[in-house]
Formats: structure tokens, sequence, C-alpha cells
């Protein structure tokens, strides 16, 4: 439930870069997904939707690797606050790399202008954290840089960073 403009970035990096993205998909589609959960699960159990949709098949992709590299930072959220540059993932067993963890949302940008990198149309339309479309929007002044996530539920993570909330509610 990609945003079309997640879609453009990826064949902009493929056409900048020469590479061919890996799309993780989930084994269930859409109707699949309705027809075993009904409609807009993610209205009802967005934990379900999450972990049907992010959670197994990031998993099963990355059984065949010992680490995987992840974007989040400590400026985006409390829970992410403490998060390590590298830890062992319990979820997944394996490394997780996060090598912008020190970074602010400024040295992103400033980074990204630098080197004029290909980016999602939507930072340019105050969505600071692109997620799919039905648990997207963007954020209003004064709110933080991921409360466009589940805006209205108490929900704060898709499960891939699990061990962070875990991490960031026992402060």
């Amino acid at each position: 439930m990609l945003f079309e403009e997640t879609l453009a970035l990826v064949a902009r990096i493929r056409e900048r870069y020469a590479i061919e993205p890996i799309a993780v998909q989930p084994r269930l589609s859409l109707t699949g997904q309705a027809d075993l959960y009904d409609e807009a699960l993610w209205t009802r159990n967005p934990d379900l939707c999450c972990k049907l949709r992010k959670l197994e098949p990031q998993g099963a992709f990355l059984q065949h690797y010992d680490a995987w590299i992840s974007g989040i930072r400590r400026d985006q959220t409390k829970a992410r606050s403490l998060v390590p540059v590298v830890t062992w993932d319990d979820q997944f067993e394996l490394v997780k790399v996060s090598p912008f963890a020190r970074w602010t949302e400024e040295m992103v940008w400033r980074y990204v202008r630098a080197r004029d990198l290909p980016y999602n149309e939507l930072h340019d339309r105050q969505f600071p954290s692109v997620g799919c479309t039905p648990c997207t929007r963007s954020i209003r002044p004064g709110e933080g840089l991921h409360a466009g996530r589940w805006a209205g539920s108490e929900k704060i993570e898709c499960g891939l960073h699990v061990s962070l909330v875990s991490l960031g509610s026992a402060l």
C-alpha cells in the first residue's frame, strides 16, 4: 500500500544508480487479506496489518542475511532516542545497523541537498515519515516528525523496530 510518490522514488533510484531494488512482498494480496480479515484491517487491527504486510515479509527476506541496515534516527521519536548504531536484533536474529542514529533531521537534509540525492516528494508536503497510504498523513505545525503515522491511535511503530519501543518505554 505504498504511495505513488514512493514508487516513483524507487524508479528514480533504479535509473540514477543502475540498480534493481528488491521488492519485499507480503504473502497475501490486499484482496486475500480482505478475504481473511475483512476490508481495511488497518483501521481495526493495525498491528496485525503491519505484521502481515511488513514484519512477516521482512523476516522472511532477512533470513538470508547476517545483518540489516535501518534508516531510523534518535531524533524521530522518544522510543528511538537511545537507538544504538549497531545492535543485535532479537526479533530477526541478526545484526542491525542504524548508521544515521546520531544524525538529526537537519543533518539528513543538508546531506541530501549537498549531493542532490533522490528523495520521496512527500517530504516536501509535510510527510517527514512515510509509510502505507491508509496509515500515513502529513504533519501539522508543531507536531513531531512521526505524528503523521497511525494518527489518532496509540500505535507508534510498525513492529520492525519493536525492541526500540520496549527500550524507549523503559525510559
